[in-house]
């Protein structure tokens, strides 16, 4: 197996959840994951939800971890200090994010590199807007519709991606086990992913 140093790549994940809200696996344990496998970057995207997306995991009895605003800052020292270990140890990067949760319009958004909290109950422009105020990166979350899944939870960013499309510093290609079409992403700008990394 090449090192890291012999790699031409990066080995990244953008998009990592831990039980701070809806993974299964605390900070520590992710970090020791991607850490044990060489990963380079990573950037831990714990949920913000909107109102009514909470109010109906309540009405369901389902988890509502979130990431709550007056909690916000404390999550972030919690990501800052985990960003220490992950270099001491392992070489790795580790960039805090969130996922800005809006089930209601159904959109998800990646704030990667983020430094305040947003509202995802703001609209796409407005929750891109103070994306790029924070001089962070957007990435639109798993946006393709699935065919057999009408009430998918992204689907207006991939109806809207035409729209979209020159908003959004990237489009997510890959998430789990599902790949999405890639045409969304043609003539996109990528570049400033090379100014992060």
């Amino acid at each position: 197996m090449e090192t890291k140093k012999e790699r031409e790549w990066l080995l990244c994940d953008f998009h990592i959840h831990t039980n701070m809200s809806d993974g299964k696996l605390p900070l520590k344990k992710v970090v020791d994951l991607y850490g044990k496998h060489n990963v380079d970057v990573i950037s831990i995207t714990d949920h913000i939800l909107d109102r009514y997306t909470i109010s109906k995991r309540l009405e369901n009895n389902e988890s509502i971890n979130t990431i709550k605003e007056k909690y916000f800052h404390d999550y972030l020292k919690i990501l800052w200090k985990e960003q220490q270990r992950a270099w001491k140890e392992y070489e790795m990067l580790l960039i805090p994010g969130a996922e800005i949760t809006n089930d209601k319009d159904r959109y998800h958004i990646l704030a990667i590199d983020i430094k305040e909290y947003i509202d995802s109950s703001l609209s796409v422009e407005e929750i891109i807007e103070h994306i790029k105020e924070q001089n962070a990166v957007s990435i639109a979350a798993h946006p393709d519709r699935k065919k057999e899944d009408e009430e998918y939870t992204s689907w207006y960013l991939w109806v809207k991606h035409e729209k979209f499309r020159g908003i959004f510093d990237a489009w997510e290609v890959a998430n789990r086990d599902d790949l999405y079409n890639p045409r969304i992403c043609i003539n996109h700008r990528l570049h400033r992913f090379s100014q992060i990394v």
